[in-house]
């Protein structure tokens, strides 16, 4: 499971932010990851526990005897929980993105 490195993405935003102050880019972020792929990684392993949850629970549905109860609402609950956290991620990044529109230049 591909998980947000949050020192990452806070450096990744420094150097955007140092960047639009004027102040020039460090050969350290020649280094770090694109932060597009990490996000798009991310949203995928999200859609795909959510995906997994869905077929697990049908599953259950249908009376397979392979999948039990408990497991199906801990996917369940790992897939909600998931979900969340990217969205909070997303909250996060439209509100640095709106203060970094907001600078005076």
């Amino acid at each position: 499971m591909n998980e947000i490195d949050m020192n990452q993405l806070l450096t990744q935003l420094r150097s955007t932010a140092a960047a639009a102050h004027g102040v020039p880019a460090t050969s350290a972020r020649a280094n770090t990851p694109d932060f597009q792929a990490m996000m798009k990684g991310a949203i995928n392993t999200v859609n795909e526990s959510q995906q997994s949850a869905a077929k697990l629970a049908e599953a259950f549905e249908v009376g397979d005897p392979r999948v039990d109860l408990t497991t199906v609402m801990v996917s369940l609950q790992k897939a909600n929980l998931s979900f969340q956290a990217m969205t909070q991620v997303r909250n996060k990044l439209v509100s640095a993105y709106q203060e970094i529109m907001n600078m005076q230049v």
